[in-house]
């Protein structure tokens, strides 16, 4: 661990929240400038609090990407409800991401709400971020920020686009000003700290989940069975075999998720590897295979097995 023992320096966690597909995972990959989170255009693709972390000169920001706040339907929505209130009492700061080019709704609301129960048991920053600021006009995302404004006490606000980089370091610099006084909490040049399985799985997911079906993001669950170095292979050239389950809940998923003689599948592998190979700086062979696991989602032993 880096010591920076100034008593300039600040470090701290910090959480963003909204309601689904409010671009917490485009931002947070944005902030820390590599992807360690993955992004969809399906809503509730995250499942797990993956951390990206920013180093300065001046702070580190140590960023904790949750599933977005929504109305549970499963038991599986009421554990990532679970995962994203607990997140929120263990933090620095907390960014509140509600998308210009979607106005102020009941999810916004509740979530509002929410956040301010919390402050007031236990005092936390709230910094409301407008995402996606690319999408609208001047005088839109003005009215936009103006909801936002009215919708609660904030301590700032700041619109940003995370896909084309307007004010992101606007957004990190207000983020780290709420962090507590602090040494690094991790070395400069550690951008995540989830295990290679744990971003295997997310990568393959992410890939399973483009151009499918609304009902696959909540139905799909990934699992790294195993990561071994291929056997024999020469010192400059090694390959790492990766096995990969992915689950679905009906034999009707499993079928557009393999496609018509597997060509969906072997996309969905093709991409994915790409992905893996760029996170692991090293060739490999993706074994990926699709399982049902019925009605997974409202199992206990099995959302406990598949990690939830």
């Amino acid at each position: 661990m880096s010591e920076k023992p100034s008593e300039d320096y600040h470090a701290g966690f910090a959480c963003l929240v909204g309601r689904p597909n409010a671009g917490k995972s485009t931002l947070t990959n944005a902030l820390v400038g590599q992807k360690v989170a993955i992004t969809s255009s399906k809503p509730q693709t995250t499942r797990h609090t993956v951390r990206g972390i920013l180093t300065t000169d001046h702070a580190q920001l140590v960023l904790v990407d949750t599933p977005g706040l929504h109305k549970p339907r499963t038991l599986l929505g009421q554990r990532l409800n679970d995962v994203v209130r607990e997140t929120l009492l263990d933090v620095d700061v907390i960014g509140f991401c509600l998308p210009a080019d979607q106005r102020i709704g009941p999810g916004d609301t509740f979530i509002a709400r929410e956040l301010a129960e919390i402050r007031q048991g236990r005092r936390r920053p709230v910094v409301a971020i407008a995402t996606k600021s690319d999408r609208v006009d001047k005088d839109r995302l003005a009215q936009h920020l103006v909801a936002i404004d009215q919708l609660g006490d904030w301590d700032d606000i700041v619109p940003c686009s995370a896909t084309r980089g307007d004010q992101v370091d606007t957004v990190a610099e207000v983020l780290m000003s709420h962090l507590p006084v602090s040494p690094q909490l991790y070395p400069a040049d550690v951008h995540t700290d989830e295990p290679d399985a744990v971003m295997i799985a997310e990568l393959v997911r992410e890939a399973a989940l483009e151009g499918v079906r609304d009902e696959l993001p909540h139905s799909l669950a990934v699992v790294v069975e195993e990561i071994t170095p291929r056997e024999g292979r020469p010192a400059d050239k090694p390959l790492l075999d990766v096995r990969v389950n992915v689950f679905v809940e009906r034999s009707s998923q499993k079928a557009i998720i393999i496609g018509r003689g597997g060509s969906r599948l072997r996309e969905v592998g093709t991409n994915a590897r790409t992905a893996i190979e760029e996170l692991l700086g090293q060739r490999v062979y993706l074994d990926l295979h699709v399982k049902i696991a019925k009605d997974w989602q409202r199992d206990p032993n099995q959302l406990s097995k598949l990690g939830f």
